[in-house]
């Protein structure tokens, strides 16, 4: 049986508050006591590198896509189950998605939104059903929420935008949701 694989978007920069480490060190380390691998950005630098980290100290198998622009600055992770190098960022994206059954958002910065909202659009387009989970540690997504809601709103997409999108507090609270999703 194919195991279920999680992909993680997050920052590679660790963040100001220790919460965002820790939450992605939980959430790494779930991912593989759940026998699901673990796909991501690749890089060993910031929440990424901590996110698969704990999840090869858990015996997990890890599916890192990274572009070759970003070797040297995200420290390319060679020593992942399964590597793969792309020559654009539309690739990296492309790949992590089609190798993934659910999505789930750790904090981060500019480059995490761009793939957040990129499988938010396609979920609402229909081109795929997989699960999105915000990894709302303190409360970092709480902004990016009201805009959500903010959106519907005003009009500019249905109330149905904010189903295709779950929230957790903790790495423990994104694994229930998932498990739910996923069997």
């Amino acid at each position: 049986m194919i195991p279920k694989s999680v992909c993680v978007y997050c920052g590679s920069r660790p963040g100001r508050d220790a919460a965002y480490s820790d939450a992605a060190e939980a959430l790494g380390t779930a991912i593989a006591s759940e026998n699901w691998r673990l796909v991501y950005g690749a890089g060993d630098v910031g929440l990424m590198g901590i996110v698969a980290r704990a999840a090869q100290a858990a015996g997990g198998e890890t599916f890192g896509v990274i572009p070759t622009h970003l070797l040297t600055r995200e420290v390319g992770k060679t020593d992942l189950t399964h590597l793969v190098v792309t020559e654009t960022m539309h690739e990296r994206k492309k790949v992590m998605v089609m190798n993934a059954d659910a999505i789930v958002v750790l904090p981060g910065g500019a480059g995490s939104l761009d793939e957040f909202f990129e499988v938010l659009t396609w979920r609402q387009l229909g081109l795929h059903d997989k699960p999105i989970v915000l990894l709302d540690s303190e409360g970092f997504w709480g902004p990016l929420k009201a805009l959500l809601h903010h959106v519907v709103d005003e009009e500019f997409a249905d109330r149905s935008l904010l189903d295709y999108v779950q929230s957790a507090e903790t790495a423990q609270g994104a694994v229930e949701i998932l498990r739910r999703a996923l069997c």
